[in-house]
């Protein structure tokens, strides 16, 4: 079993920032592919960006790209989203996700991802 504990929401100003942290337990983070989606209310849940095992490929939705990043510190257990230039389109619940299989590819779909953080708001103000 896997908890991931999200942190670091909030409200910011658009053009602003901040960062995302999800904290991991157990002794085998360095084996899951992470990620992180959003969730809107009334909208479906969507793919934001996720980062191999070793943090060497990462992947973005296109709305985010240039302007978040995903990173990961194996040592700490912790997966980081740092998003610049927020917009408030951006505002939405923020999900960790992991995906302990053992697949080769990163995934870019919901399903994919078998344990889910509890979530984190954030809330861009225009």
């Amino acid at each position: 079993q896997v908890q991931l504990v999200e942190s670091g929401g909030g409200l910011v100003q658009a053009g602003g920032s901040l960062r995302l942290s999800c904290a991991a337990s157990g002794r085998t983070f360095s084996s899951y592919h992470m990620g992180w989606f959003r969730q809107a209310p009334g909208k479906e849940r969507k793919f934001v960006a996720a980062i191999s095992r070793s943090g060497s490929s990462t992947y973005y939705a296109d709305s985010v790209k240039g302007r978040f990043t995903i990173s990961r510190d194996n040592a700490k257990n912790t997966v980081y989203l740092q998003m610049n230039s927020l917009k408030p389109e951006d505002t939405a619940v923020y999900y960790c996700v992991a995906d302990p299989t053992h697949r080769l590819s990163v995934g870019l779909n919901w399903y994919e991802y078998d344990y889910w953080g509890q979530g984190t708001q954030v809330t861009v103000s225009s």
